[in-house]
């Protein structure tokens, strides 16, 4: 069983930055791709960036060239780096972790950006 678990979400002005952080604890498939979701409100949730084990990184067209994700594997943690943010960028991000043997979710942290 894995566990995931999210920090770093808050309240910031249009224009500021944000780092989100999960930590993932228990039995981890070596092989993984670990990643941030956002559901705005009244939304579905839609991915904004992942990073596989190797560090293959993909990233939501919303987020390229403002967002930046990162990992440390012997931590089994990974980062988001979030500048620039706007007031479209509002709403709860989950970290998800994807291997061969299934996935998970963490709990979700609200991030609110005003303008």
């Amino acid at each position: 069983q894995v566990q995931l678990v999210e920090s770093g979400g808050g309240l910031v002005q249009a224009g500021g930055s944000l780092r989100l952080s999960c930590a993932a604890s228990g039995s981890i498939f070596s092989f993984n791709v670990m990643g941030w979701y956002r559901q705005p409100p009244g939304k579905q949730r839609e991915l904004v960036a992942s990073i596989t084990s190797f560090g293959s990184t993909s990233y939501a067209d919303s987020a390229k060239g403002r967002f930046a994700i990162s990992r440390d594997n012997a931590k089994n943690t990974v980062y988001l780096q979030m500048n620039s943010l706007k007031t479209d960028d509002t709403a709860v991000y989950y970290c998800n972790l994807n291997t061969p043997r299934g996935e998970s979710w963490g709990q979700g942290t609200q991030v609110t950006v005003s303008s």
